[in-house]
């Protein structure tokens, strides 16, 4: 039925992947544009949505229509460059609108909050000039400094630049008479610039001229190995840009990373940075979205939903470390910021920059097609040398809390040279698990078909898939021994033995069990940059981004499950890690060596990466990933479901691939349905259904046949299900 009425389409976070219609409200209907907020009744409750578009018909009818109670903004709060974006991800990752316009907002706007800010500065007084601050109050005296040093007032984001969690310093500076907020307008126009840059090598001379060729939109590959100096190339190239007034957004993995950015680029840029962060309170995010929009802050560094930032005036995109798995969200709107970021470059017509010392298949696979152009660092910057690798055959070796005798003789020989020794393991606790030595008896998660991990310091077993926690036993209750052993080895049981053999040398670890309070990661890392003679130990926390000059030896405590696993992206990955966590020795002017312990020492591609690099290696899988029709050269999606029933999640999916067998064309293929490699997780069993096809539209297409079948057929509330587009991992 039609209706020559005016009609809102609204997107409102709930999981049905459609729209809802709304007739105009009565006043402000003027402000009723796409990209706006709106306040509607649903159901029972009133709902916060975003207006899709004006339109003038409903298939609803007439008398059925409810009617916007309020709108919220007089302008457009998602640009629409951004709003096409998150229709075309909508529609791509098979996800509904509303909840996808959700992810892309700060929690702050999704509740309603305005968008309009005034920046408060701050500026000293007479008697901050005068006051005398006690050396023990860091923070007060490096506040008052910058006060006292600025020729006029500065921004909160300018205090906080390099000084975490000070808020409450700045409060008791106020307090104390110190210091006196004043409010004025944002002046996006403000003058950018940046010190000048140490001289740069030939191969980064070369980097630089081929970005400045660039005009509009282009995808480069910056191809450079570890050490190289790809985090100046970045600062030079973003400093051309500021000179010019424009906006660069940078995207990275994870959170311990942009402390350190930040520390480096606020030294180098004159210019103001925010930070977009899981690890960010909502006015903080709220902050940072409102720099971006009004274009008072310059530089842009956060993790993957950085992505969605309203660039007022963008130039560059850069993303850094681009093959991580971190730039995939896995659960809910599981989208890859890496992909969008490049839509979103093109959409805005501005180059963007991929960085990594080991690209992912996908990149390089765009680089052999011409999609992407490349370009290479091979040299360590300053004149240091690669790390000399060596493999250790683990079979029939004595180990000592998993460290082989020739390790601890190299880690003895490298300490006794004043340097500092990294051990790598991305594992976590003491023991991987808990054995009773008498009858057998193993802890394992009543949620999950995993065992238990040990952590001996809090005496606690915790599941790493569920976060289920509990005491640890003291004796098997089965039998009743108290003769329980840790079985494996992870970072808190290598530091306990490194403590005894090495009793004379600092140990330092750092896990997400070390780093969980705020700030703790960036004194550990403080700690290891002062260059005593230490061992760090380690997860994947040390393996990318960081820079330590004393470390002249890592050894990688285990490599063989990358080398074994259900998933065909293990070897990638294992290849990165090794490649990434033995770029942190040899950094400076002493020469660095790499040990790899294993128990498959003539594993083909494994020797392939230690001989000839990893360049080599992914040639090889690449081969492979051909021969097998697996992506990069086909495309992959995963429906996946789950039950607390036993069988209920693969009974539904047995249904779907039943449907999925008259839909599908003959260049798509499904497998499955069969049990998740983990079937059981939190209480729930998982399956799941893989499809894979030559060509992206036939995929596309397929899936959305699929869900319009699911939704009206085959749903049902004791399965939940979901659809994994461009899946990275196969769990």
């Amino acid at each position: 039925m039609s209706t020559s009425l005016e009609i809102l389409r609204v997107a409102i976070p709930t999981p049905l992947r459609r729209h809802f219609d709304y007739l105009v409200p009565l006043q402000h209907a003027e402000w009723c544009q796409p990209g706006c907020r709106v306040r509607v009744p649903f159901g029972r409750q009133q709902r916060l949505g975003v207006i899709l578009e004006r339109v003038t018909h409903s298939d609803v009818p007439p008398h059925k229509l409810k009617r916007v109670e309020k709108v919220l903004d007089d302008s457009a709060v998602i640009p629409s460059d951004l709003l096409d974006l998150l229709r075309f991800a909508s529609d791509y990752y098979q996800h509904a609108i509303g909840e996808v316009i959700a992810a892309a907002l700060p929690a702050a706007l999704r509740a309603g909050k305005s968008t309009q800010h005034n920046s408060v500065h701050w500026r000293i007084t007479a008697a901050g000039h005068a006051a005398q601050i006690p050396v023990r109050a860091a923070k007060q005296t490096a506040v008052l400094a910058r006060l006292r040093q600025a020729p006029h007032a500065l921004s909160e984001a300018d205090l906080k630049s390099g000084l975490p969690g000070l808020s409450p310093v700045l409060q008791r500076l106020h307090t104390a008479g110190w210091i006196e907020p004043i409010t004025i307008a944002l002046d996006p126009m403000t003058p950018w610039a940046a010190t000048p840059a140490p001289a740069l090598s030939a191969e980064q001379t070369s980097v630089i001229e081929h970005l400045r060729e660039q005009q509009g939109f282009g995808v480069s590959l910056l191809d450079g190995i570890t050490g190289s100096g790809k985090t100046e190339v970045y600062l030079q190239w973003i400093a051309e840009h500021l000179a010019r007034h424009r906006q660069v957004l940078m995207l990275v993995p994870e959170i311990g990373l942009t402390p350190q950015l930040l520390s480096r680029f606020s030294t180098r840029l004159h210019a103001p940075i925010a930070l977009w962060h899981s690890g960010l309170s909502d006015s903080e995010r709220l902050q940072t979205w409102r720099a971006a929009r009004t274009g008072s802050a310059a530089v842009f560094i956060g993790t993957r939903s950085a992505v969605f930032l309203p660039l007022r005036d963008p130039a560059l995109v850069i993303i850094d470390e681009e093959h991580d798995p971190s730039f995939k969200q896995q659960e809910g709107f599981r989208y890859s910021a890496r992909d969008l970021a490049v839509l979103r470059a093109r959409r805005w017509n501005v180059p963007i920059l991929l960085g990594s010392a080991t690209p992912s298949l996908e990149t390089l696979a765009n680089v052999a097609r011409q999609r992407y152009t490349a370009v290479h660092l091979t040299q360590r910057a300053g004149g240091a040398q690669p790390p000399r690798f060596q493999i250790l055959d683990m079979r029939r070796q004595p180990l000592d809390h998993g460290l082989s005798m020739p390790l601890i003789q190299r880690m003895r020989e490298h300490l006794n040279d004043q340097a500092q020794v990294l051990l790598f393991l991305n594992r976590r606790g003491f023991a991987p698990a808990l054995l009773c030595h008498d009858c057998g008896w193993i802890a394992t998660c009543p949620r999950c078909d995993a065992h238990l991990t040990l952590h001996r310091h809090e005496q606690q077993l915790r599941c790493h898939h569920c976060g289920l926690q509990r005491r640890e036993n003291q004796q098997c209750p089965t039998c009743q021994s108290s003769a329980l052993v840790g079985i494996g080895i992870g970072t808190e049981r290598i530091e306990s033995g490194l403590r005894t053999a090495f009793a004379d040398v600092e140990i330092v670890r750092i896990d997400r069990d070390t780093t969980r309070r705020k700030g703790s990661l960036g004194k550990l890392l403080e700690r290891v940059r002062e260059g005593r003679r230490q061992i760090l130990v380690g997860t994947q926390m040390l393996s990318k981004g960081h820079h330590f000059p004393n470390v002249t030896l890592v050894g990688i405590l285990d490599t063989d499950q990358g080398l074994h696993s259900a998933d065909f992206r293990a070897t990638e990955r294992m290849a990165q890690q090794i490649m990434q966590v033995s770029g942190r020795a040899g950094r400076a002017d002493r020469p660095g060596e790499v040990l790899i312990q294993t128990h498959h020492p003539d594993h083909p591609l494994l020797h392939t990466l230690i001989t000839q690099g990893y360049n080599a290696f992914a040639q090889a899988t690449l081969q492979e990933r051909e021969q097998t029709e697996l992506p990069p050269f086909s495309h992959m999606a995963i429906l996946r479901a789950e039950s607390t029933r036993a069988s209920a999640a693969l009974d539904f999916l047995r249904q779907v691939a039943d449907r999925l067998a008259t839909l599908a064309p003959a260049t798509l293929h499904h497998y499955g349905p069969f049990p998740a490699p983990m079937e059981k997780r939190a209480g729930r069993v998982r399956a799941q259904l893989v499809l894979i096809s030559k060509t992206r539209g036939s995929l596309q297409t397929t899936l959305r046949q699929l869900l319009t079948v699911i939704e009206t057929d085959l749903a049902s509330r004791s399965v939940r299900w979901s659809i994994d587009v461009d899946p990275i991992d196969m769990y």
